[in-house]
């Protein structure tokens, strides 16, 4: 249940930016989160999230991300601890449905590599985040906007009261995303 609030967090930072104002393929989309449950690594995804993405290669600075995942879309496969986990002590879905993550900078790293900052809000915690991504074109234009970064739970208040203790789901989550966006307009 824990790994559940871990992986929305995750989820959050999927806010990678696009080739000018391009449309996000949700259905090949994917935002994960994977944590570490008594030392064994879990995966969970986000079923439902929006992004709107704007990014020129030649102009990587001008970037701009926004992206907004649906918390209660929550799944590890498991209804039981996904229930859990939408629930109070982890992402508290009911008072705060999204967790929000918008660009402040997008920076080139070289050979294909970038990096975006910003602010990521979850459970009405805001902390500024970093995260490395590619971006690759395929023949028919499309994007694929890729990367993975780390986050820590409890500055987000996820897993409250005796979830607090990392000695069963450790405090860093690793969130990955990828994102594939419609064919670049000339």
């Amino acid at each position: 249940m824990i790994q559940a609030a871990a992986w929305a967090i995750l989820g959050l930072l999927a806010w990678l930016p696009a080739h000018g104002a391009q449309q996000v393929d949700h259905g090949r989309s994917q935002i994960t989160v994977v944590s570490r449950q008594m030392n064994v690594p879990v995966e969970a995804k986000f079923a439902r999230f929006n992004a709107q993405l704007a990014f020129d290669p030649s102009r990587p600075e001008a970037g701009k991300a926004s992206i907004e995942v649906d918390l209660a879309s929550f799944d590890i496969g498991n209804d039981e601890v996904n229930d859990e986990a939408r629930g109070r002590n982890w992402f508290d879905a009911k008072n705060f449905p999204r967790a929000t993550f918008v660009s402040s900078s997008v920076r080139p790293l070289g050979g294909g590599r970038y990096e975006v900052r910003g602010p990521l809000t979850i459970k009405g915690k805001t902390h500024d985040v970093t995260a490395p991504f590619s971006v690759k074109t395929d023949t028919a234009g499309h994007s694929v906007f890729e990367g993975t970064f780390n986050i820590r739970r409890l500055q987000y208040n996820i897993g409250e009261g005796v979830w607090k203790h990392t000695d069963t789901v450790a405090d860093e989550v690793v969130i990955r995303f990828r994102l594939y966006t419609g064919a670049n307009r000339p």
